[in-house]
């Protein structure tokens, strides 16, 4: 049976042009580039695949939009209007614009951490973990047990483990847990989304212990579009009336509106009703970021991520854009290439440990897989396995991951079926070559985020 492709609910107004490199070429520029994707100059990638985090393509709306944005100080309408837009979507008292995700976790996450404390989640992703252990505590993942197996198709297995999470406060004591994290969807387990269920129980033990609930809602819309395919509840909500319900259940939130706000810049912190925590977060926001009605943004920027936001709940969009890493696993389904099933939301998340089962995980196999699809066909991922989680911050040796993926984030409204088809060619190449690719050491790496800027070398 032939692989559907989600037609595309747009038209294409602009075009970029792009170029693809030699082989010999390419080889030679990811060596310059240390062998680190991150170093590559976007302009000699073909398919950049690297994040789904602000490479997305605007629409002709929030363009026009841009153009009427108020870069007044203080007080300024696109401000008001991006205010109003959260309020309404999310249900929240305050909405702070920020200038990114990490931004929102620089501001909010120290209010609530410190030394000899711990933050729980289903699974933190690189930069919230950082900001963790950058304001003293310490990260913990209570990802269901569903998430580690990934051949099965579970509906929700970017759950919190409910019965581990309740037996992680009682070992560790409620005074020491600073925050509990619901990460949706939860990207380090390969954008697999987190149930209403599973929202409102992780926070009914929230509730019992005391502890504060944020949502990490970077993917918030594709998160709700699952809940309404996947849980006969919601089969007749609206997407914008299960966000209100999966936010009810929380006390705040951190995004980065680079995801599901459709946009190339830009965060939010929304707080319920807390006076206390909203007035430092307006001091921390002043201090980093800027006055609180731009938040290290322009008026053009607030503009975008207002009229995105309402764009993003569009049900036709959602099943174009959950439709694309479906027709990806389709096809890498026929040729037996392993990922974590079923297809998230944002992207696919390949198996390298299966792909290179001779490499092991301190030689970086899903590294190897990122260099490996840039050298066969210009396509630029991330490693997102051991060697994005790093060192043990107290005995800095290397720690193994769960998972030893290669994500594949595909750009919102950037990439066609023709590009999609590219990459799975690319994997399959890469697979029947795979004996022959070695791993990776690193020859030198930063204390924090190492994976952005490490320099690597192959082992001989």
């Amino acid at each position: 049976m032939a692989v559907k492709y989600i037609p595309e609910p747009f038209r294409i107004k602009v075009v970029e042009n792009i170029q693809i490199l030699s082989k010999q070429e390419r080889i030679q520029k990811i060596a310059d580039a240390h062998y680190n994707v991150f170093n590559l100059n976007s302009e000699d990638v073909y398919i950049d695949l690297l994040t789904d985090s602000g490479t997305n393509a605007m629409s002709a709306q929030q363009w026009s939009g841009m153009m009427a944005g108020d870069e007044a100080y203080a007080g300024a309408k696109s401000y008001q209007k991006i205010v109003a837009a959260g309020q309404d979507i999310f249900g929240y008292q305050f909405i702070q614009p920020v200038h990114q995700g990490r931004a929102a976790e620089k501001v909010l996450l120290p209010l609530l951490l410190g030394p000899q404390k711990y933050a729980i989640a289903n699974m933190f992703f690189d930069t919230t973990r950082a900001h963790v252990e950058i304001a003293g505590a310490r990260a913990i993942d209570c990802v269901v047990k569903e998430a580690k197996n990934i051949s099965l198709r579970a509906p929700f297995k970017g759950n919190m483990d409910v019965k581990l999470l309740e037996q992680t406060i009682n070992q560790l004591g409620p005074q020491k847990i600073g925050l509990v994290v619901m990460t949706i969807t939860n990207n380090s387990a390969g954008g697999q989304p987190v149930s209403m269920q599973n929202i409102r129980e992780t926070a009914s033990i929230c509730q019992k212990y005391h502890l504060p609930l944020c949502m990490d809602a970077a993917r918030f819309s594709e998160n709700a579009y699952f809940i309404k395919k996947r849980e006969p509840e919601f089969a007749n909500k609206s997407i914008k009336a299960i966000v209100r319900e999966m936010f009810s259940y929380a006390d705040m939130f951190t995004m980065s509106a680079k995801k599901d706000a459709i946009v190339n810049i830009g965060g939010l912190i929304g707080i319920k009703n807390n006076p206390e925590l909203i007035t430092l977060i307006k001091e921390r926001t002043i201090a980093f970021e800027g006055f609180i009605s731009y938040g290290g943004l322009a008026g053009r920027d607030l503009e975008a991520i207002a009229s995105g936001l309402y764009e993003g709940l569009g049900e036709a969009y959602l099943q174009y854009r959950v439709g694309q890493s479906e027709y990806l696993g389709a096809k890498l389904d026929e040729v037996n290439i392993a990922y974590q099933t079923p297809p998230g939301g944002h992207g696919l998340f390949i198996d390298a440990k299966s792909m290179f089962p001779h490499i092991p995980y301190f030689q970086f196999p899903a590294q190897a897989l990122a260099i490996e699809l840039y050298i066969e066909a210009g396509i630029r991922t991330c490693d997102v396995g051991s060697f994005m989680l790093g060192n043990d911050p107290d005995t800095n040796e290397q720690l193994q991951a769960h998972f030893e993926f290669t994500r594949l984030a595909i750009p919102r409204r950037v990439y066609t079926q023709a590009h999609l088809d590219v990459i799975v060619e690319a994997l399959i190449n890469i697979k029947n070559r795979s004996s022959s690719v070695k791993g990776y050491e690193i020859i030198w790496e930063p204390k924090v985020l190492r994976h952005f800027q490490a320099h690597l070398k192959p082992i001989k």
